[in-house]
């Protein structure tokens, strides 16, 4: 079986990406807890969503990145992690995208809620696009190589 035979470097591939990615999302997720108001401005100025889901968008999404990281980092819940995790890097770089090309001069707020902070650019796309390459090593790790979780949170190679 293909899942059996896992080559020592792609291996250590992996889990030095899920580490990676897990930290990422622990770190960006810890500035925007501690300053939810300012969390929560920088989420209104992306003017994405309605001004009803603002407060519960900024109160919620630090800690879904904290149940992320601590996923990855764990080993955990893997295909659900990653593919969450997938999902918000793309929307993260496709939010920053679009507030870019619409010319709005605003902060990103990915690792810092100062609004003193640069404004958004292609690096902070490039950024995004990076971890989200990483997400899709994971993704395909996870999911292609056969990477399973059984009821007690541990890997189970099929």
């Amino acid at each position: 079986m293909v899942s059996d035979v896992r080559s020592p470097t792609i291996n250590t591939m992996y889990h030095a990406a899920r580490i990676f990615l897990g930290l990422v999302f622990l770190y960006a997720s810890i500035d925007k807890i501690m300053h939810p108001a300012d969390f929560a401005r920088i989420v209104r100025n992306y003017q994405i969503l309605p001004d009803s889901l603002i407060n519960i968008t900024a109160v919620v999404l630090p800690w879904i990145e904290v149940f992320l990281g601590i996923c990855l980092i764990c080993n955990v819940w893997m295909p659900g992690a990653v593919l969450t995790g997938n999902i918000f890097m793309v929307v993260y770089t496709l939010a920053k995208s679009f507030n870019l090309a619409r010319g709005l001069d605003i902060s990103c707020g990915c690792f810092s809620t100062s609004m003193k902070g640069r404004s958004i650019g292609y690096m902070d796309i490039a950024m995004d696009m990076f971890f989200l390459l990483v997400g899709l090593f994971l993704l395909f790790y996870v999911l292609i190589r056969g990477e399973e979780q059984d009821g007690s949170g541990s890997s189970v190679r099929h």
